[in-house]
């Protein structure tokens, strides 16, 4: 780990510190302001329907003006967005907080990159373990979101406006870290013409089985994660629990999320890319094997720490993946494409969960998730079926 990388996982705590008091606390300060129940979720919605509507444009700004100024707006825009959301809290504005979450979803396009911008700041034996390190930087996340927001929710008599206003604390500090970072400009590659290539278009990038599964990997593995925790909060104030059960079942999950990065990456080098995915499958059966277990505070502990692990391996062998199937002078577009799905996906979920959680309950929200989740599995199980036909006819 060299500097930079140190200073980018740094960068990646502070995005996931933001990302986790997001989740911890819009649904319940949605579900304060909302006109109706089922409408708690949306500001959490708005969050992730911002990040996918902004990544064609932080792709832009990203050819244009490379990865440190473009991670350098995001994070301006965490600022503001922050702040919008305090005096959506203070002005009991349900639109206005739904509004700012979705400009906020421009620093969450931004932060997405980080694990991408990692395997470029490493040598091209070690982007394995560069990538998985950067993102075990979530782990500042799983200590310090919970934490914060469960310290200053009544720091003004506005329930939660605190937790608002020190996000912009955290965004200022990883600006100053970004600030820090040295980018190398990435090497311009030229066609038989002498001219800057531009690779080949999405369309065929994403007929690429390689491609193709690695973006369904990170999309349902994030999809079915945020639906789960997302619900997590309502789920549990409905059982009885305070927030600072709520806080300490998210902590564990996050430290699920982030810890197994320090060895994600060993893991992927030592046993290949897709048996790590593969068992990040299992745990997420694991989870909502437990889930339906019962509402106890351990049921609901023991069943987001094990999601939180299965996320980890999905989504750091989905970028692992990925970077395999395009070249360099293609990597915005593709990086682009595969945020957005996962966005989308994301957006789906957050929406659903807060419809499905208030409605239909815990138990068939668990159910239900095993749909994606079997779907992920048959997806790894068809490219390695792929790959293992390939082998055999060299």
């Amino acid at each position: 780990m060299n500097k930079n990388l140190w200073l980018l996982s740094l960068c990646q705590g502070l995005f996931l510190t933001n990302n986790v008091v997001f989740i911890a606390i819009n649904g319940l300060v949605g579900l304060q302001l909302a006109p109706f129940g089922w409408m708690a979720t949306l500001p959490v919605m708005g969050y992730v329907v911002g990040g996918a509507l902004a990544t064609p444009l932080v792709a832009r700004t990203q050819t244009l003006w490379g990865r440190k100024v473009s991670f350098q707006i995001g994070l301006a825009v965490a600022v503001v967005s922050a702040a919008l959301c305090a005096w959506a809290a203070f002005s009991a504005n349900f639109w206005l907080l739904c509004t700012a979450t979705v400009v906020a979803g421009y620093y969450s396009a931004n932060g997405g990159l980080y694990r991408f911008a990692a395997a470029e700041l490493s040598t091209a034996e070690y982007r394995e373990k560069a990538v998985s390190l950067v993102m075990a930087g979530g782990l500042l996340g799983a200590v310090a979101g919970p934490n914060l927001a469960n310290a200053t929710r009544t720091l003004f008599p506005v329930p939660f406006a605190g937790a608002y206003i020190a996000l912009m604390g955290v965004a200022l500090v990883a600006m100053a870290c970004m600030a820090a970072i040295r980018f190398e400009a990435q090497p311009v590659v030229l066609n038989a013409a002498g001219q800057k290539a531009t690779g080949r278009p999405l369309s065929e990038l994403l007929r690429q089985p390689v491609l193709a599964v690695a973006i369904l990997g990170a999309a349902l593995g994030y999809g079915v994660m945020n639906l789960l925790m997302a619900a997590t909060p309502l789920a549990m104030q409905v059982c009885g629990f305070d927030f600072s059960a709520s806080a300490l079942v998210l902590e564990w999950h996050v430290i699920g999320m982030f810890a197994p990065g320090f060895v994600t990456g060993h893991l992927i080098k030592r046993f290949g890319v897709l048996p790590v995915m593969g068992v990040g499958v299992l745990l997420n059966l694991a989870c909502v094997a437990v889930a339906l277990m019962g509402v106890e505070l351990h049921h609901f502990g023991i069943a987001l720490f094990l999601l939180g692990v299965g996320w980890n391996f999905l989504f750091t062998g989905s970028t692992t993946l990925a970077l395999t199937a395009y070249r360099p002078e293609e990597k915005d577009r593709a990086q682009a494409a595969i945020n957005f799905c996962v966005y989308a996906t994301l957006a789906l979920s957050a929406f659903s969960s807060g419809v499905l959680v208030t409605t239909q309950g815990w138990t068939l929200l668990n159910a239900g998730s095993l749909v994606p989740i079997v779907a992920t599995g048959l997806a790894l199980a068809w490219l390695g079926a792929q790959r293992k036909r390939v082998s055999n006819a060299i």
